[in-house]
Protein backbone atom coordinates (compact mmCIF):
# COMPACT_ATOMS: atom_id res chain seq x y z
CA UNK A 1 0.00 0.00 0.00
CA UNK A 2 2.84 2.36 0.80
CA UNK A 3 4.60 1.73 -2.51
CA UNK A 4 1.31 2.05 -4.39
CA UNK A 5 0.52 5.35 -2.67
CA UNK A 6 3.94 6.81 -3.48
CA UNK A 7 3.87 5.53 -7.06
CA UNK A 8 0.40 6.91 -7.75
CA UNK A 9 1.34 10.29 -6.24
CA UNK A 10 4.57 10.59 -8.20
CA UNK A 11 3.51 9.05 -11.53
CA UNK A 12 -0.20 9.93 -11.50
CA UNK A 13 -0.97 6.41 -12.66
CA UNK A 14 -1.57 2.95 -11.26
CA UNK A 15 1.09 0.36 -12.00
CA UNK A 16 1.77 -3.26 -11.13
CA UNK A 17 5.32 -2.28 -10.14
CA UNK A 18 4.26 -1.58 -6.56
CA UNK A 19 2.68 -5.05 -6.34
CA UNK A 20 5.93 -6.56 -7.61
CA UNK A 21 7.92 -4.81 -4.89
CA UNK A 22 5.46 -5.91 -2.22
CA UNK A 23 5.47 -9.52 -3.45
CA UNK A 24 9.27 -9.70 -3.40
CA UNK A 25 9.39 -8.19 0.07
CA UNK A 26 6.78 -10.63 1.35
CA UNK A 27 8.65 -13.60 -0.17
CA UNK A 28 11.91 -12.44 1.44
CA UNK A 29 10.43 -12.37 4.91
CA UNK A 30 8.59 -15.61 4.31
CA UNK A 31 11.99 -17.23 3.75
CA UNK A 32 13.31 -15.61 6.95
CA UNK A 33 10.25 -16.89 8.82
CA UNK A 34 10.79 -20.45 7.54
CA UNK A 35 14.45 -20.36 8.61
CA UNK A 36 13.42 -19.10 12.06
CA UNK A 37 10.76 -21.81 12.43
CA UNK A 38 13.33 -24.49 11.57
CA UNK A 39 16.19 -23.22 13.74
CA UNK A 40 14.47 -21.49 16.69
CA UNK A 41 10.83 -22.67 16.69
CA UNK A 42 10.25 -21.54 20.29
CA UNK A 43 11.57 -18.02 19.82
CA UNK A 44 9.53 -14.87 20.38
CA UNK A 45 7.12 -14.66 17.41
CA UNK A 46 6.87 -10.85 17.32
CA UNK A 47 10.45 -9.73 16.70
CA UNK A 48 10.80 -10.73 13.05
CA UNK A 49 7.42 -9.26 11.97
CA UNK A 50 8.30 -5.99 13.73
CA UNK A 51 11.63 -5.91 11.89
CA UNK A 52 9.79 -6.54 8.65
CA UNK A 53 7.33 -3.72 9.32
CA UNK A 54 10.09 -1.23 10.18
CA UNK A 55 12.18 -2.11 7.13
CA UNK A 56 9.06 -1.80 4.96
CA UNK A 57 8.37 1.69 6.31
CA UNK A 58 11.99 2.69 5.76
CA UNK A 59 12.22 1.25 2.27
CA UNK A 60 8.96 2.93 1.24
CA UNK A 61 10.14 6.33 2.49
CA UNK A 62 13.59 5.94 0.91
CA UNK A 63 11.92 5.06 -2.39
CA UNK A 64 9.72 8.12 -2.03
CA UNK A 65 12.64 10.45 -1.28
CA UNK A 66 14.64 9.22 -4.25
CA UNK A 67 16.66 8.64 -6.20
CA UNK A 68 15.31 5.19 -7.06
CA UNK A 69 18.84 3.77 -6.89
CA UNK A 70 18.90 4.41 -3.13
CA UNK A 71 15.78 2.28 -2.67
CA UNK A 72 17.36 -0.47 -4.76
CA UNK A 73 20.55 -0.36 -2.68
CA UNK A 74 18.58 -0.37 0.57
CA UNK A 75 16.53 -3.31 -0.67
CA UNK A 76 19.77 -5.13 -1.47
CA UNK A 77 21.06 -4.42 2.05
CA UNK A 78 17.80 -5.78 3.48
CA UNK A 79 18.34 -8.99 1.48
CA UNK A 80 21.92 -9.22 2.80
CA UNK A 81 20.61 -8.53 6.31
CA UNK A 82 18.11 -11.38 6.06
CA UNK A 83 20.89 -13.68 4.83
CA UNK A 84 23.12 -12.67 7.77
CA UNK A 85 20.16 -13.15 10.13
CA UNK A 86 19.57 -16.64 8.75
CA UNK A 87 23.25 -17.59 8.95
CA UNK A 88 23.46 -16.40 12.56
CA UNK A 89 20.50 -18.61 13.51
CA UNK A 90 21.93 -21.61 11.63
CA UNK A 91 25.44 -21.27 13.09
CA UNK A 92 24.46 -20.51 16.69
CA UNK A 93 21.25 -22.50 17.06
CA UNK A 94 22.88 -25.26 19.12
CA UNK A 95 24.47 -23.03 21.75
CA UNK A 96 25.13 -19.32 21.23
CA UNK A 97 26.69 -19.20 24.70
CA UNK A 98 29.99 -20.40 23.26
CA UNK A 99 30.51 -16.74 22.29
CA UNK A 100 31.26 -16.16 25.97
CA UNK A 101 34.54 -18.06 25.59
CA UNK A 102 35.84 -15.38 23.21
CA UNK A 103 34.92 -12.35 25.28
CA UNK A 104 38.33 -10.69 25.16
CA UNK A 105 38.50 -11.09 21.39
CA UNK A 106 35.11 -9.39 21.17
CA UNK A 107 36.37 -6.64 23.46
CA UNK A 108 39.46 -6.00 21.36
CA UNK A 109 37.39 -6.26 18.20
CA UNK A 110 34.97 -3.64 19.51
CA UNK A 111 37.78 -1.18 20.21
CA UNK A 112 39.32 -1.83 16.81
CA UNK A 113 36.03 -1.31 14.99
CA UNK A 114 35.30 1.91 16.89
CA UNK A 115 38.62 3.45 15.95
CA UNK A 116 38.78 2.12 12.39
CA UNK A 117 37.35 5.35 10.88
CA UNK A 118 40.44 7.17 12.16
CA UNK A 119 42.77 5.12 9.94
CA UNK A 120 44.30 7.13 7.09
CA UNK A 121 43.22 6.15 3.63
CA UNK A 122 39.95 4.42 4.54
CA UNK A 123 38.51 6.73 7.21
CA UNK A 124 35.94 9.24 6.03
CA UNK A 125 34.33 12.26 7.69
CA UNK A 126 30.61 12.82 7.01
CA UNK A 127 28.77 15.86 8.34
CA UNK A 128 31.59 16.67 10.74
CA UNK A 129 31.94 13.21 12.31
CA UNK A 130 34.46 10.50 11.46
CA UNK A 131 32.29 7.39 11.64
CA UNK A 132 32.72 5.86 8.19
CA UNK A 133 35.23 3.84 6.24
CA UNK A 134 35.25 3.40 2.49
CA UNK A 135 36.87 0.88 0.20
CA UNK A 136 36.23 1.37 -3.48
CA UNK A 137 32.54 2.07 -3.90
CA UNK A 138 31.59 0.52 -0.55
CA UNK A 139 30.92 2.78 2.43
CA UNK A 140 30.49 1.23 5.86
CA UNK A 141 30.06 2.32 9.47
CA UNK A 142 32.11 -0.16 11.55
CA UNK A 143 30.81 1.24 14.83
CA UNK A 144 27.50 -0.55 14.20
CA UNK A 145 29.23 -3.93 14.43
CA UNK A 146 31.52 -2.62 17.16
CA UNK A 147 28.45 -1.95 19.26
CA UNK A 148 27.43 -5.62 19.04
CA UNK A 149 30.94 -6.83 19.86
CA UNK A 150 30.96 -4.52 22.89
CA UNK A 151 27.65 -5.96 24.11
CA UNK A 152 28.94 -9.55 23.86
CA UNK A 153 32.12 -8.62 25.73
CA UNK A 154 30.30 -6.79 28.52
CA UNK A 155 27.71 -9.54 28.93
CA UNK A 156 30.40 -12.21 29.22
CA UNK A 157 32.78 -10.20 31.41
CA UNK A 158 30.18 -8.92 33.85
CA UNK A 159 28.56 -12.33 34.13
CA UNK A 160 31.93 -13.66 35.29
CA UNK A 161 33.02 -10.74 37.47
CA UNK A 162 29.82 -9.31 38.93
CA UNK A 163 30.32 -11.00 42.29
CA UNK A 164 33.86 -9.68 42.79
CA UNK A 165 33.30 -6.17 41.44
CA UNK A 166 31.88 -5.14 44.81
CA UNK A 167 35.31 -5.76 46.36
CA UNK A 168 36.71 -2.85 44.37
CA UNK A 169 39.89 -4.53 43.13
CA UNK A 170 41.55 -2.56 40.34
CA UNK A 171 42.29 -5.68 38.28
CA UNK A 172 38.57 -6.45 38.12
CA UNK A 173 37.52 -2.87 37.37
CA UNK A 174 40.37 -2.31 34.91
CA UNK A 175 38.57 -3.43 31.73
CA UNK A 176 35.52 -1.36 32.67
CA UNK A 177 37.66 1.72 33.20
CA UNK A 178 39.19 1.05 29.79
CA UNK A 179 35.65 1.16 28.37
CA UNK A 180 35.10 4.56 29.98
CA UNK A 181 38.36 5.85 28.56
CA UNK A 182 37.50 4.36 25.18
CA UNK A 183 34.14 6.13 25.10
CA UNK A 184 35.84 9.43 25.84
CA UNK A 185 38.44 8.79 23.15
CA UNK A 186 35.73 7.93 20.63
CA UNK A 187 33.98 11.19 21.43
CA UNK A 188 37.18 13.22 21.18
CA UNK A 189 38.65 11.49 18.12
CA UNK A 190 35.52 11.13 15.99
CA UNK A 191 33.79 14.36 17.08
CA UNK A 192 30.58 12.37 17.57
CA UNK A 193 28.57 12.84 20.75
CA UNK A 194 25.90 10.30 19.81
CA UNK A 195 28.19 7.30 19.39
CA UNK A 196 29.92 7.94 22.70
CA UNK A 197 26.54 8.31 24.42
CA UNK A 198 25.29 5.08 22.83
CA UNK A 199 28.32 2.96 23.73
CA UNK A 200 28.50 4.36 27.23
CA UNK A 201 24.76 3.97 27.78
CA UNK A 202 24.98 0.30 26.80
CA UNK A 203 27.86 -0.14 29.23
CA UNK A 204 25.89 1.42 32.10
CA UNK A 205 22.76 -0.60 31.32
CA UNK A 206 24.59 -3.94 31.35
CA UNK A 207 26.55 -2.90 34.46
CA UNK A 208 23.32 -2.16 36.32
CA UNK A 209 21.66 -5.36 35.06
CA UNK A 210 24.65 -7.37 36.29
CA UNK A 211 25.20 -5.75 39.70
CA UNK A 212 21.90 -3.96 40.56
CA UNK A 213 24.13 -1.31 42.18
CA UNK A 214 22.87 2.21 41.54
CA UNK A 215 26.03 3.68 43.05
CA UNK A 216 28.18 2.10 40.35
CA UNK A 217 26.01 3.60 37.64
CA UNK A 218 25.96 6.99 39.35
CA UNK A 219 29.76 6.98 39.65
CA UNK A 220 30.25 6.20 35.96
CA UNK A 221 27.66 8.80 34.96
CA UNK A 222 29.71 11.31 36.92
CA UNK A 223 32.86 10.23 35.08
CA UNK A 224 31.06 10.57 31.75
CA UNK A 225 29.84 14.07 32.61
CA UNK A 226 33.34 15.13 33.61
CA UNK A 227 34.76 13.75 30.38
CA UNK A 228 31.96 15.32 28.33
CA UNK A 229 32.62 18.76 29.79
CA UNK A 230 36.31 18.39 28.98
CA UNK A 231 35.54 17.35 25.40
CA UNK A 232 32.99 20.17 25.09
CA UNK A 233 35.67 22.68 26.02
CA UNK A 234 38.26 21.22 23.66
CA UNK A 235 36.21 20.12 20.63
CA UNK A 236 34.59 22.87 18.53
CA UNK A 237 32.29 20.45 16.67
CA UNK A 238 30.76 19.09 19.88
CA UNK A 239 30.45 22.59 21.30
CA UNK A 240 28.65 23.72 18.14
CA UNK A 241 26.16 20.84 18.44
CA UNK A 242 25.34 21.83 22.02
CA UNK A 243 24.93 25.51 21.09
CA UNK A 244 22.62 24.58 18.21
CA UNK A 245 20.58 22.43 20.56
CA UNK A 246 20.13 25.14 23.17
CA UNK A 247 19.58 28.05 20.79
CA UNK A 248 18.99 27.03 17.15
CA UNK A 249 17.34 30.36 16.23
CA UNK A 250 18.99 33.77 16.48
CA UNK A 251 17.61 37.21 15.72
CA UNK A 252 21.10 38.63 15.33
CA UNK A 253 23.76 37.48 12.91
CA UNK A 254 26.59 35.24 14.09
CA UNK A 255 29.78 34.05 12.41
CA UNK A 256 29.20 31.14 10.03
CA UNK A 257 32.24 28.89 9.68
CA UNK A 258 30.79 27.32 6.51
CA UNK A 259 30.73 30.56 4.53
CA UNK A 260 33.05 32.78 6.53
CA UNK A 261 30.34 35.43 6.76
CA UNK A 262 27.92 36.78 9.36
CA UNK A 263 24.45 35.22 9.12
CA UNK A 264 21.58 33.92 11.24
CA UNK A 265 22.37 30.65 12.98
CA UNK A 266 19.29 28.94 11.49
CA UNK A 267 20.71 29.68 8.06
CA UNK A 268 24.08 28.13 8.87
CA UNK A 269 25.11 25.71 11.63
CA UNK A 270 21.59 24.87 12.90
CA UNK A 271 20.01 24.79 9.42
CA UNK A 272 19.34 21.04 9.51
CA UNK A 273 17.73 21.08 12.94
CA UNK A 274 15.46 24.00 12.12
CA UNK A 275 14.36 22.67 8.73
CA UNK A 276 13.72 19.30 10.35
CA UNK A 277 11.40 20.86 12.93
CA UNK A 278 9.57 22.75 10.17
CA UNK A 279 9.12 19.46 8.31
CA UNK A 280 7.58 17.75 11.34
CA UNK A 281 5.32 20.73 12.03
CA UNK A 282 4.14 20.76 8.40
CA UNK A 283 2.83 17.21 8.80
CA UNK A 284 0.35 18.20 11.50
CA UNK A 285 -1.78 15.47 13.05
CA UNK A 286 -2.65 13.39 10.01
CA UNK A 287 0.31 14.06 7.71
CA UNK A 288 0.47 15.16 4.10
CA UNK A 289 0.22 11.60 2.80
CA UNK A 290 2.93 9.33 1.42
CA UNK A 291 4.51 10.95 -1.59
CA UNK A 292 3.02 14.39 -0.87
CA UNK A 293 5.58 15.84 1.52
CA UNK A 294 7.70 18.88 0.65
CA UNK A 295 11.42 18.12 0.84
CA UNK A 296 12.93 20.19 -1.98
CA UNK A 297 13.00 23.84 -2.97
CA UNK A 298 11.43 25.20 -6.13
CA UNK A 299 14.82 24.75 -7.80
CA UNK A 300 14.95 21.07 -6.80
CA UNK A 301 17.55 21.40 -4.04
CA UNK A 302 17.00 19.36 -0.83
CA UNK A 303 15.58 21.33 2.08
CA UNK A 304 17.20 19.00 4.63
CA UNK A 305 20.66 17.52 3.93
CA UNK A 306 21.12 13.80 4.74
CA UNK A 307 17.34 13.38 4.83
CA UNK A 308 17.24 9.65 4.14
CA UNK A 309 19.84 8.85 6.83
CA UNK A 310 20.07 11.15 9.86
CA UNK A 311 16.72 12.91 9.37
CA UNK A 312 14.41 10.29 7.91
CA UNK A 313 12.18 10.56 10.97
CA UNK A 314 11.41 14.13 9.93
CA UNK A 315 10.31 12.94 6.50
CA UNK A 316 8.19 10.14 7.93
CA UNK A 317 6.61 12.47 10.50
CA UNK A 318 5.66 14.98 7.79
CA UNK A 319 4.00 12.42 5.54
CA UNK A 320 2.19 10.31 8.16
CA UNK A 321 1.73 13.06 10.76
CA UNK A 322 1.76 12.99 14.54
CA UNK A 323 -0.56 9.98 14.62
CA UNK A 324 1.65 7.92 12.30
CA UNK A 325 4.91 9.04 13.94
CA UNK A 326 3.51 8.11 17.35
CA UNK A 327 2.54 4.70 15.98
CA UNK A 328 6.08 4.28 14.64
CA UNK A 329 7.54 5.03 18.08
CA UNK A 330 5.09 2.59 19.64
CA UNK A 331 6.43 -0.11 17.32
CA UNK A 332 9.91 0.54 18.69
CA UNK A 333 8.51 0.40 22.21
CA UNK A 334 6.86 -2.98 21.54
CA UNK A 335 10.17 -4.32 20.23
CA UNK A 336 11.94 -3.07 23.36
CA UNK A 337 9.25 -4.57 25.59
CA UNK A 338 9.63 -7.98 23.95
CA UNK A 339 13.41 -7.76 24.27
CA UNK A 340 13.34 -6.99 28.00
CA UNK A 341 10.82 -9.79 28.54
CA UNK A 342 13.26 -12.14 26.85
CA UNK A 343 16.01 -10.93 29.21
CA UNK A 344 13.78 -11.60 32.23
CA UNK A 345 12.87 -15.07 30.97
CA UNK A 346 16.49 -16.16 30.33
CA UNK A 347 17.82 -18.69 32.83
CA UNK A 348 21.56 -17.96 32.80
CA UNK A 349 23.49 -14.78 33.50
CA UNK A 350 25.14 -14.41 30.10
CA UNK A 351 21.83 -14.77 28.24
CA UNK A 352 20.14 -12.24 30.51
CA UNK A 353 22.85 -9.66 30.07
CA UNK A 354 23.15 -10.30 26.33
CA UNK A 355 19.41 -9.83 25.76
CA UNK A 356 19.28 -6.76 28.01
CA UNK A 357 22.27 -5.20 26.25
CA UNK A 358 20.95 -5.85 22.75
CA UNK A 359 17.53 -4.47 23.65
CA UNK A 360 18.81 -1.41 25.47
CA UNK A 361 21.22 -0.59 22.66
CA UNK A 362 18.37 -0.77 20.12
CA UNK A 363 16.09 1.39 22.29
CA UNK A 364 18.78 3.93 23.18
CA UNK A 365 19.83 4.39 19.56
CA UNK A 366 16.20 5.11 18.66
CA UNK A 367 15.95 7.63 21.51
CA UNK A 368 19.23 9.34 20.63
CA UNK A 369 18.31 9.99 16.99
CA UNK A 370 14.65 10.89 17.57
CA UNK A 371 15.52 12.90 20.68
CA UNK A 372 18.12 14.85 18.72
CA UNK A 373 15.67 15.66 15.93
CA UNK A 374 13.03 16.79 18.45
CA UNK A 375 15.59 18.82 20.48
CA UNK A 376 15.30 16.66 23.59
CA UNK A 377 19.08 16.16 23.46
CA UNK A 378 21.83 17.56 21.18
CA UNK A 379 21.58 16.34 17.60
CA UNK A 380 23.74 13.38 16.60
CA UNK A 381 24.46 11.76 13.27
CA UNK A 382 22.95 8.32 13.87
CA UNK A 383 20.56 6.09 11.97
CA UNK A 384 17.01 5.20 12.97
CA UNK A 385 17.09 1.37 13.30
CA UNK A 386 15.72 -0.46 10.24
CA UNK A 387 14.25 2.76 8.79
CA UNK A 388 17.22 4.96 7.84
CA UNK A 389 19.22 4.39 4.69
CA UNK A 390 22.44 2.51 5.37
CA UNK A 391 23.70 -1.04 5.00
CA UNK A 392 25.81 -1.30 8.15
CA UNK A 393 22.87 -0.31 10.34
CA UNK A 394 20.52 -2.80 8.63
CA UNK A 395 22.93 -5.71 9.06
CA UNK A 396 23.69 -4.84 12.69
CA UNK A 397 20.00 -4.64 13.57
CA UNK A 398 19.23 -7.97 11.92
CA UNK A 399 21.96 -9.46 14.13
CA UNK A 400 20.21 -7.89 17.14
CA UNK A 401 16.98 -9.66 16.13
CA UNK A 402 18.85 -12.94 15.64
CA UNK A 403 20.51 -12.67 19.06
CA UNK A 404 17.24 -11.98 20.86
CA UNK A 405 15.51 -14.85 19.07
CA UNK A 406 18.31 -17.25 20.01
CA UNK A 407 18.04 -16.27 23.69
CA UNK A 408 14.24 -16.44 23.56
CA UNK A 409 14.26 -19.90 21.97
CA UNK A 410 16.57 -21.29 24.62
CA UNK A 411 14.61 -19.76 27.49
CA UNK A 412 11.25 -21.00 26.19
CA UNK A 413 12.63 -24.47 25.40
CA UNK A 414 14.06 -24.88 28.90
CA UNK A 415 10.80 -23.65 30.41
CA UNK A 416 8.88 -26.21 28.33
CA UNK A 417 11.16 -29.05 29.44
CA UNK A 418 10.80 -27.96 33.08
Amino acid sequence: MGFASVYITQKSQISAASLTYAAFFFALYLVAHVVARITVPNADPYLLPIAGLLTAIGLTEIYRLGPTSNAFKQGLWVVIGVVVFSLALLLLRRDYRKLENYKYLFGLGAIGLLFMPLLPGIGQSVNGSRLWIHAGGLQFQPGELGKLALIVFLAAYLREKREVLAQGRIKDWGPLLVIWGGAMLVLFATDDLGSALLYYGIFLAILYAATARVKFVAAFIGLFLVGSVAVYQGTPHVRERVVNWLDPWTTHKVYCALTGQMTLRQECSSYQEVQSLYSIAHGGYGGTGLGSGVFTTAQGHPLIPYLNTDFIYSAVAQEIGLVGASALLLIYMVFSLRGFRIALAANDGFSKLLAAGLTFGFALQTFVIVGGILRVIPLTGMTLPFVSYGGSSVIANFLVVAGLMLVSHRANSERGMA
